[in-house]
């Protein structure tokens, strides 16, 4: 992957201007500038007129790396030796970062569960410990509506 990496602006300057190389090295550029703590969250979509499209799954996520834009859109433009990338748009669609179906083991899946406790949740790998949190946060905001 590294050696694809290293590549990406010698194939951007041999390709021209061609929109899907285009979007494809930004998008591999952005997952290498976001590295392993973000790109589980951000999910780049799509390269249009210069801005990159990126799915988050909640709000939360989207104010988080809205500080972070400046400095994940230079990285993303150093990658790829060029300013392909002017701006980025945040949108909200869980769906595209976290396309997995619950599995049937998972106990909320019919539950509702808040974007922002699935969103916590998400970073918790031992899955036994992710749905204690989720128990907990849950049960904790079930009680905290109740008694208001």
């Amino acid at each position: 992957m590294e050696e694809l990496i290293k590549t990406l602006p010698t194939i951007l300057r041999s390709i021209g201007d061609d929109p899907e190389v285009a979007t494809a090295a930004a998008i591999t550029a952005w997952k290498r500038a976001a590295g392993d703590g973000l790109r589980q969250h951000a999910v780049p979509v799509n390269l249009q007129d210069g801005t990159l499209v990126v799915a988050v799954a909640d709000a939360v996520w989207q104010k988080q790396l809205r500080q972070m834009l400046k400095e994940l859109i230079y990285k993303t433009n150093s990658t790829l030796g060029q300013p392909l990338v002017k701006q980025v748009e945040l949108v909200v669609d869980a769906k595209i970062v976290n396309p997995r179906p619950r599995s049937s083991g998972d106990r909320h899946a019919h539950a509702e569960v808040p974007p922002e406790i699935s969103s916590a949740a998400s970073v918790i790998t031992d899955v036994k410990l992710r749905e204690k949190f989720i128990r907990a946060a849950t049960g904790t905001l079930a009680r905290r509506q109740r008694e208001t």
